[in-house]
């Protein structure tokens, strides 16, 4: 029980006002009339200090109650804010999304509002995105908490302020998260930015009194913000200084010096769970027990009024005296009750009074009064419904569920709730907050319509919960949703199937036709996924280019079987994009299978991943399902790949030599650039082993930046010993080609270390230079105006016949070593060598044999007139400091005609 102030203690004078009036009455009155009299007076009394403890009860049920539902509101928005901060989070730690705020906003999912706007920072500060659009490119570095976040404060939702913005020059309050690099090093943060009355104005002003308030604090009493009677939204503080929370929730009587304004108060705190804030309510003890101060009033004017009425009437004076009492009590605890219920005019208030049988049981239930808004939402008016009874005013369909809840609510003394509204339901609204308290008179029922708050809180989880791009559930949603699934799975001895999705070759379309193209490719790749499985099962993005297909109700593995084939089947049609048609791209499909692969969600999207990987080294665009010996294999396969990307980053790469001669003469012509891995512990690694691994990785374009730097920084070293230089050629796979930055890479060597371009040739697959799409066309054309050779390597095993040679625009051709042994199979071989060296001659392409290793060979190609040669007869591939002696050598076969070579490394 609260400690009540003393001006609301029964009136010590009018203990001895009551004495006097015995002392007279003991002359005027007969015995038994001043027994009466004194019985009165003694009631009086006893029933005041019992107002007393109810009013205090009421009140502390009051502000408890409004704290806590402050809080819940708080909650449910710092929930969403926090879901916002996290979805931000993820995308921007996803290499493979970029994050663009503004694009989300234009779709209508971010508000233009100053009182709440979204911001991504970069490490150093600046603003790359944000809602707000005055916040673009603002520089952040040296706020407070820019600074927390980089120093690594904490791992969750840090709060901070209230401070002046710098761009709206208004209070604001943050919320931000770390973002965090691939290496886990700071990225940058993720921020949502709020005014303080964005987080006060859910909470109703009505509710309060004149000196009422509610605010949000931090754990340490740091005002947030504030919101009063008049409306008014601020972080001005009321305390005269920051008050204390020594319990996560709790209630007391703070006095009046603690105050500014000098008013005592009712204060409840309720700490919201997870966050480091704090929801206070305070409500005004001159208001809270104003009431109870003038039934105080009242009932002592009754006892003046019966003692009066007693020395007249005596016996019929007294007995009129107490009928007039009790009735005018009952009459006053109905008016009181009412008025806890009616202080917020935006919400439908009703006093309920239970109407009992014969027996004591109540039977139904008779609305005393309400006032309009309560009329007005079960859409009728005030004078047609009070004295109705719930049997007469409700459907039958909702008459049993409001008798009951009233039941409960005598029983309890509070009940309270939210709930949707039926359609068929006669009250106007869709969602409503209902509250009953029980009172001496019955119940006082609060209705309030929350529709607009359920239809904000219903928007921000549709945010949290959808991928902008695709429409499509995203990764929170499946966190939520598969726990659910795999109960309902296991309760009905079923199975479930995950199917793990990753579109083959997607990078290529993304670095080849850019963002928007990839964009659009996957909003097209969701729509068939979609098409492709029941309407019952489940399509959910993860992020970049892979899906994850729930697939609930399966009979059979046979089923899910069928399933992955339609799905790689849909995917591998071509796609018709706004860059053209016959952009393909294939599916990877891993699959896992509840309750076989795993019981938990977890565990059964990383079998289904492991499966999908499996998949892709198997060669891409098929279906495969888990395996526990394929976890091994996964683990293989990242560990080198781990290796490599080291590799990368430690530049362990090598480049060795290979010389080409000329087929009769003998003489160093030119050579090729051969990659080769230094790996730590085993040592030299050919390209054959690590080559292909670097291109699934993405990490082939690095490396072959890595190599043209190698061989640009070679010939000029060699140069300056005086060395006599002949043209490299280096190796381009055609992602560097779709790519588009060998060009500008090699452009940039040039320059750096001084070497003409007639250095420079580039080797390139048969598929590369057939491709036509623009990105590989004007990267090609590039190269040609630098003044680079382009060569096809191991032409005959590609796309090319010797029908569409004039097609190729290169300047020549090296033969693949396959032909080269085939010429001692016998003469058809060598006719069509001859035919090859024919037609190039005739293109005025210079043709090479690869793979010669005999004279015999050689003796061939000589007499087919080859142009170059290249092989181990020649030498094999040889470190620069070697190169630099056949470089000096120049003449590497013996006169022609001869049939041995004159050196080998």
């Amino acid at each position: 029980m609260l400690n009540l102030p003393a001006l609301v203690r029964f009136p010590t004078g009018f203990r001895n006002l009551l004495a006097r009036k015995e002392h007279t009455l003991i002359w005027g009155w007969p015995i038994g009339a001043a027994a009466l009299i004194g019985a009165l007076w003694l009631r009086t009394v006893v029933e005041s200090d019992g107002d007393r403890a109810d009013a205090s009860q009421l009140t502390s049920v009051q502000v408890t109650s409004l704290a806590n539902s402050y809080a819940e509101q708080l909650r449910h928005t710092v929930d969403q804010i926090n879901y916002l901060l996290l979805d931000l989070k993820y995308d921007s730690e996803d290499p493979g999304v970029v994050v663009s705020i503004e694009k989300k906003q234009a779709h209508g999912l971010y508000p233009n509002s100053t009182r709440l706007y979204v911001s991504v920072a970069g490490d150093e500060g600046i603003v790359t995105s944000s809602s707000l659009q005055s916040n673009a490119w603002l520089k952040i570095e040296d706020a407070r908490f820019f600074q927390m976040q980089k120093a690594g404060c904490c791992s969750g939702l840090l709060v901070t302020g209230p401070e002046v913005s710098q761009r709206t020059g208004a209070a604001v309050i943050h919320f931000s998260r770390r973002i965090n690099k691939a290496d886990g090093s700071f990225g940058g943060i993720a921020l949502v930015t709020v005014a303080p009355s964005y987080l006060t104005s859910f909470q109703d002003d009505a509710v309060l009194g004149r000196d009422d308030f509610v605010s949000l604090r931090s754990t340490s009493g740091v005002l947030l913000a504030s919101k009063t009677r008049s409306g008014s939204e601020t972080y001005s503080d009321s305390y005269r200084s920051p008050p204390t929370f020594p319990t996560p929730s709790g209630i007391e009587g703070a006095p009046a010096e603690r105050f500014k304004d000098g008013q005592a108060r009712v204060v409840a705190w309720k700490q919201l769970e997870l966050y480091p804030l704090v929801a206070v309510a305070g409500l005004a003890e001159r208001d809270a027990f104003a009431g109870y101060r003038t039934l105080i009033h009242s009932r002592v004017q009754m006892a003046i009024l019966g003692s009066v009425l007693l020395a007249s009437c005596a016996a019929v004076g007294m007995s009129l005296s107490a009928k007039l009492a009790y009735r005018r009590r009952r009459e006053e605890e109905v008016r009181s009750t009412y008025r806890v219920a009616t202080d917020a005019a935006n919400e439908g208030f009703y006093m309920i009074r239970p109407r009992c049988s014969g027996n004591g049981e109540i039977e139904d239930f008779i609305l005393e009064d309400c006032n309009e808004r309560g009329a007005a939402l079960i859409g009728k008016s005030r004078a047609d419904i009070i004295g109705s009874r719930a049997s007469q005013l409700l459907p039958k369909a909702y008459r049993e569920e409001v008798v009951a809840l009233c039941r409960r609510a005598l029983e309890s003394g509070l009940y309270e709730d939210e709930v949707r509204v039926s359609p068929r339901s006669p009250l106007k609204a869709a969602w409503v907050y209902r509250r009953m308290v029980r009172s001496a008179a019955g119940l006082a029922f609060t209705l309030r319509d929350i529709s607009e708050a359920k239809a904000h809180d219903q928007a921000l989880a549709s945010l949290a919960n959808s991928d902008e791009l695709t429409k499509l559930p995203n990764r929170h949603w499946l966190a939520t949703f598969l726990p659910t699934a795999l109960k309902n799975a296991a309760n009905r001895n079923g199975l479930l199937a995950i199917l793990f999705i990753d579109l083959d070759n997607f990078k290529n379309i993304n670095d080849s036709l850019g963002h928007e193209a990839g964009d659009e490719l996957l909003k097209h790749a969701a729509v068939r996924l979609k098409a492709a499985v029941r309407a019952s099962d489940h399509v959910v993005r993860l992020g970049g280019d892979e899906f994850t297909v729930i697939l609930e109700q399966v009979d059979t593995v046979e089923d899910v079987d069928r399933v992955a084939r339609g799905i790689i089947g849909a995917i591998a049609k071509p796609f018709k994009l706004a860059s053209g048609i016959g952009n393909q791209v294939t599916a990877s499909i891993g699959i896992s299978i509840f309750p076989r692969d795993g019981e938990s969600g977890e565990t059964l999207l990383k079998h289904a991943d492991i499966a999908m990987y499996a998949a892709k080294a198997a060669g891409k665009s098929r279906h495969c399902f888990y395996q526990g010996h394929l976890s091994d294999s996964l683990l293989l396969r990242l560990s080198k790949e781990r290796a490599l990307r080291c590799a990368v980053e430690e530049d362990q790469f090598v480049v060795h030599y290979q010389p080409r001669v000329g087929a009769r003469s003998g003489k160093l012509t030119s050579m090729e650039a051969l990659v080769r891995w230094i790996h730590p512990e085993l040592g030299l690694i050919y390209p054959t082993d690590f080559i292909g691994l670097a291109e699934d990785a993405g990490l082939i374009i690095r490396i072959g930046e890595l190599v043209i730097g190698k061989v640009c920084r070679q010939l000029s070293l060699w140069r300056s010993e005086g060395v006599g230089l002949v043209p490299v050629s280096i190796n381009v796979a055609p992602q560097q080609l779709r790519f588009g930055r060998v060009s500008t890479t090699l452009a940039g060597c040039l320059a750096q270390y001084g070497i003409e371009a007639s250095l420079i040739e580039v080797e390139l697959t048969e598929s590369a230079v057939i491709d036509r799409s623009e990105a590989v066309s004007t990267e090609l054309a590039q190269l040609r105006a630098l003044g680079i050779k382009l060569l096809i390597d191991d032409f005959g095993t590609g796309y090319s016949s010797l029908a569409q040679l004039q097609r190729l625009d290169v300047d020549g051709l090296k033969v693949d070593q396959a032909f080269t042994k085939a010429l001692s199979d016998g003469e058809e071989a060598e006719i069509l060598f001859q035919a090859i060296v024919s037609m190039a001659g005739a293109l005025h392409m210079c043709v090479t044999a690869e793979g010669v290793e005999t004279s015999q060979q050689l003796n061939v190609l000589r007499r087919l007139a080859c142009d170059e040669i290249q092989g181990f007869l020649i030498s094999e591939a040889v470190t620069a400091t070697d190169m630099k002696r056949l470089l000096t050598q120049r003449f590497l076969l013996s006169l022609p005609g001869a049939d041995r070579a004159v050196t080998s490394t």
